[in-house]
This record gives structure tokens, sequence and C-alpha cells, in this order.
């Protein structure tokens, strides 16, 4: 089936990483692991994040103009590529999907929303606009796929009220392509190499963390690492940190406090190299404050490592508690750092929760197992008009 594919918040080819945009291009993915030809329909970026009605309106100009060139392209008699299906990954009130809903209507063809929350508490604020834009777009989808379930209840309200076209909410948990990340992360000469480069000294566990370096919850995050390992500065430990940012000065000065050669800063890490440093770690640290589900800790999951983390956001649907990981309350220093001092002091733990971490992504959070359920969610739907 041929896919209109839209991510208003992030396109899949933006030059930021982010767990946004990797879920963007794992979900495109995922679409032709299951037999669709995804179309990236339009690289136009809806967000806005400051509440600037000015800079909402010119958004709006510009989705106008993009709307009408879409629909003369696909309205087109001998148009090859006109779609089937209308897929929108991650909408909301600062980012709202301002193509899909019309183009769908034009071409009575259904409206699929991945990642969608829907905040009442937004009505009548600074992003009034992209509120109502979101919830119409909510209420005339045929499938909401959610990926984090922190989101499901709210959406699940604005169904109740009869008005939705969707029969509910479908869940597809978050997702990484695991067996590649897992191969990536075994290969042991690449990360004896990483040993010798970094000069990590043998015997003593490696912490990782792999974050952004930006303002705001990020560097609250770092911040509480900092606090919690202040208070573990007599027990072994040496930490890989792996990021960049805005940011990255002020996160760099937090660690300045501990002995030299104990902190590595790595710079920003992906794919293979990223696998490689993780392959080489015994334990993941984040704090998670204000996270969504966290991307990494699926990453580090497929490398083999347990997690202490955060119990933020959707975190505990990726790390479970004692299986393959341990979770703390959010933003408490003192239980992460009571929770790390658990596992460094338990090498067996730790290999026992990494197994447990290796288990549950691959059965969970794979990309060929997301790649049937998303199927599964979308079977059917060519056949379905959005007033139906």
């Amino acid at each position: 089936m041929k896919i209109a594919y839209y991510a208003p918040m992030k396109p899949p080819g933006h030059p930021v990483p982010s767990g946004d945009r990797s879920m963007a291009r794992l979900l495109w993915t995922a679409l032709r692991r299951a037999g669709h030809d995804p179309l990236l329909i339009s690289r136009l970026r809806s967000y806005e994040g400051r509440g600037d009605p000015r800079q909402q309106r010119i958004i709006e100009r510009r989705a106008a103009r993009v709307r009408r060139r879409l629909l003369d392209r696909f309205l087109a008699p001998g148009c090859v590529d006109r779609p089937a299906l209308w897929f929108t990954y991650h909408l909301y009130h600062k980012a709202p999907d301002l193509l899909g809903p019309a183009i769908c209507r034009a071409l009575e063809i259904p409206y699929v929303v991945a990642e969608a929350s829907h905040a009442p508490k937004q009505s009548g604020g600074p992003w009034t606009g992209g509120f109502e834009s979101a919830r119409e777009a909510l209420l005339m989808a045929s499938r909401i796929i959610a990926l984090n379930p922190v989101d499901v209840a709210c959406v699940d309200r604005l169904l109740a009220t009869g008005q939705g076209r969707a029969p509910g909410v479908s869940r597809l948990a978050p997702f990484i392509d695991a067996r590649r990340m897992r191969r990536w992360s075994r290969q042991a000469a690449a990360c004896r190499q990483l040993v010798r480069d970094l000069n990590l000294k043998p015997g003593i566990p490696v912490l990782i963390t792999v974050a952004m370096m930006r303002n705001q919850a990020k560097l609250a995050s770092y911040a509480l690492l900092t606090r919690a390992l202040k208070e573990l500065e007599r027990r072994p430990w040496q930490l890989i940190i792996a990021g960049d940012g805005e940011a990255r000065g002020e996160v760099e000065s937090r660690f300045r406090g501990f002995a030299p050669g104990r902190v590595r800063f790595v710079g920003r890490l992906a794919g293979r190299s990223l696998a490689h440093h993780l392959g080489l770690a015994d334990l993941f640290v984040w704090p998670a404050i204000d996270e969504a589900w966290g991307m990494v800790f699926m990453e580090a999951a497929a490398a083999g490592l347990p997690c202490v983390a955060g119990a933020a956001g959707g975190v505990a649907q990726v790390v479970a508690h004692g299986s393959s990981g341990l979770l703390v309350p959010k933003a408490d220093a003192g239980a992460f750092a009571a929770a790390l001092a658990e596992l460094l002091a338990d090498p067996q733990r730790r290999c026992l929760l990494a197994a447990g971490a290796v288990r549950k992504v691959l059965t969970g959070h794979d990309l060929e197992p997301a790649a049937a359920r998303l199927q599964a969610i979308l079977k059917g739907l060519e056949r379905v008009k959005p007033h139906d």
C-alpha cells in the first residue's frame, strides 16, 4: 500500500539527532518491513515551541501552500504516487498536523496517527490553534497508535465523547533494530580497541550514559547524575558520557569535581560507534527526567546492559524494574545513588539483569515484531474512508 508519511514535529531527515527523529525513521522502516511503500510527503515542520502567534500564522500559511501543491499533484490525471493512506507520526498542540486531515478528506483516504497526545489544559492557551488542529485530527483518525502509555488516558477520554472515528487507541511498544545493535555491540575487537583508546582501568566497573546536552530536562538529568555520583566517590567506578549540544559546557563543568580521568566525554555517538561504546560498559545510568520513554534504554539493553533509570513518563515500559534494571522515583538523587551502589556492589545481580534486558528488548522492542504489530493495526484500512 502506498502511504503518505509525515512527521510534523521533526522529519526523519532533520539534521539534529534525537529520540523523536530516530522513532520517525524506525516507523518508516517498519512500514517498509510490513510490505508498504511509504512516501515522505513533506519536510514541513509545524513545531512552534514559544507560543508565538505570529510564528504560528507563518507556519499555517506555509502549510496552506504545501496542501495546495500536494492536492494539485495527487488529483492530477495519471498521478502514479497517489497514497492509499496517510500516516502521521507525533502530533500534539505544539506540532499539529496542518496537512493530513484536509488532504485525506479531499482524497477520501484513511488517516492514521502514531504517538499523539491530547492535553485539555492547553485549550485557550498560547497554542490554542495547534490544540484545536490536533484535537480535530484525532477525532477524524481511522486509527490512533500509542507508543507512550502516558498519553492514552486523555486520548481515550476524547474518543469517548463519541465524535471520533477510531475504534480506540492501538498500542505499539517503542522499538529499535535491536538485533543489529546487539550484533554491533558484540564486536569484541572494536570494544577492546576502545578500552585502550579511552584508557579504561581494568577491574573497575564502567558506567555509561548517552544523552543530548540540552537545557531544561536534559541538563537537570545530568545535574542529578552528578549529585548521585558524588555520594559514591569512595566506590570504584569510571564513567563514559556520550552526547553533545548547547549545554555541553555546563555539563562538563558539573563533572569537573571528580578525580582526573574518572569521567570521559566522547561526544555525540550513533549507530555502530554507539553500540561499540555500550558494548564495553557494565551499567547504563540515566535519571531520565521528563523522558517520553528513552530510546537509549532499549539500545543499552540490546548491548546487554542493565540500567539504573528514573521512573519518568513511559520509561517503565522499556526498563522492567527488577528484571532488566532498577527504576527509582523521578528526580530523587539519593534513591538513584542507592540503586547504583546496589548494582556496583553486586556483579552477579548485574549479570542477571543484563540477561533480562536482552530478553526484554529482543522480544518486546525489536523491529521485526513491531513491523508485524504495525501491519496488524493497519490491516484492512485501505478500504476505510474518512467519513466511514
